[in-house]
């Protein structure tokens, strides 16, 4: 994440086209993350590399309008991208379940994210890989439009800072669809529409996110993670019948049985959450994150929540093998 500090005339009196998030420095004046189309450097786009403020698209997209696009989010720890074909095969099979394929293999995803990650100098940072229809046509009828593909990367910090506190989840009032209502093994930018006013509203009222339910009322996921209950030595996580196949998440259940703990995948009801002893959320972004409260149900992160930020933290910088 890049922040800039602002003075404070500008600050105070500035009219602003749009808010931008920020916060406060030492200093007492506003610091706001820098716009993300105005930064320097450079971005793949279908084959070559454009300066980052020339990768446009035109406002006519066809998945700006429909929601089309699908992307995958990768992490890079020290010059490492962690599980890259994983994240570029789930890339490729979401956009085939919306009906589209990317005119890029497996392996040429890989070497664009390798070329941009070289060409950042980056060796910790975020990566997205996005691909989408673009303006070739116009209305729900989609066939006719090329697709598109490009990668961006950049200096991203931590999603949740202070870890082993543990963050608060109230519950949204948005719902996970049923899997006959949406395409909900695809990375797909439109199935996020209900997680940013999930996100949205928690933060406005003091949460640091919001636990999703599923259409039957089973606990499903946060806005960008999965989530696991602890009992034990056992974990439990939500089934996956609904749920994007997380990579995270497999890496976590992989590591629990490393160190010997029972991972249990089963629908969890709203009225179980208050038997278990620890909670966390799981994600690129997330990683490995305790949680200390869900709407009024209080847990402590303890041994297992560390161990498995630990254990995560080690296997992403190559000291564990998965």
């Amino acid at each position: 994440m890049m922040l800039i500090e602002l003075p404070d005339f500008q600050t105070k009196n500035a009219a602003k086209p749009w808010p931008l998030q920020g916060r406060v420095s030492k200093s007492g004046k506003t610091m706001i993350e820098k716009a993300y189309h105005d930064r320097d450097g450079h971005i793949w786009m279908n084959g070559e590399f454009i300066d980052w403020r020339e990768s446009k698209v035109h406002l006519l997209t066809h998945s700006l309008h429909y929601g089309s696009a699908v992307f995958e989010g990768n992490k890079v720890y020290e010059g490492e991208i962690f599980r890259l074909t994983d994240h570029s095969t789930r890339l490729v099979n979401s956009a085939k379940l919306l009906g589209y394929e990317i005119p890029y293999t497996v392996e040429e995803i890989d070497q664009a994210c390798l070329d941009t990650l070289e060409k950042s100098g980056l060796s910790n940072a975020y990566m997205r890989p996005v691909a989408w229809r673009g303006s070739d046509m116009m209305g729900v009828a989609s066939k006719n439009n090329q697709i598109h593909f490009a990668v961006a990367c950049w200096h991203w910090g931590n999603y949740f800072t202070d870890k082993m506190k543990g963050i608060r989840l109230c519950i949204s009032d948005w719902k996970r669809p049923a899997p006959d209502t949406s395409p909900c093994k695809s990375k797909a930018a439109g199935l996020y529409m209900i997680c940013t006013l999930a996100k949205d509203k928690a933060t406005a009222t003091g949460w640091d996110d919001a636990l999703m339910f599923d259409y039957r009322g089973r606990v499903a996921e946060c806005t960008g993670a999965h989530i696991f209950f602890a009992k034990g030595e056992e974990l439990h996580t939500p089934t996956n019948d609904i749920l994007l196949e997380g990579i995270t998440h497999d890496s976590i259940c992989k590591l629990a049985k490393l160190r010997g703990y029972k991972v249990v995948k089963r629908d969890i009801m709203p009225e179980e959450m208050k038997d278990f002893d620890e909670c966390f959320v799981v994600g690129t972004a997330a990683e490995v994150t305790p949680v200390r409260e869900i709407d009024g149900i209080h847990y402590k992160p303890g041994k297992i929540c560390e161990a498995m930020l630990n254990d995560y933290n080690d296997c992403v910088h190559g000291k564990i093998k998965i």
